[in-house]
């Protein structure tokens, strides 16, 4: 006798399906936001230790300003 195994695919709730277009487009703007040059440079900067920005004469949160310009005093 042989005994088989299926696996049904989890269904969404309709709450989930009405969501997942949200949860898609969040993911893009996620993945967009990630590639901009001042979150590599942030990412690159939180890499450093304060001993290691003090070694070259900066500050976390001068670094932090010139980053961000503008948008830093927001």
């Amino acid at each position: 006798m042989a005994n088989t195994i299926t696996f049904d695919k989890p269904r969404l709730s309709v709450l989930g399906r009405l969501a997942a277009p949200f949860v898609a487009a969040g993911k893009v703007f996620a993945l967009i936001a990630e590639a901009s040059p001042r979150v590599r440079e942030l990412e690159r900067l939180n890499g450093l230790s304060d001993a290691e920005l003090a070694r070259r004469g900066l500050t976390r949160d001068g670094e932090i300003r010139r980053i961000l310009g503008v948008a830093a005093m927001i």
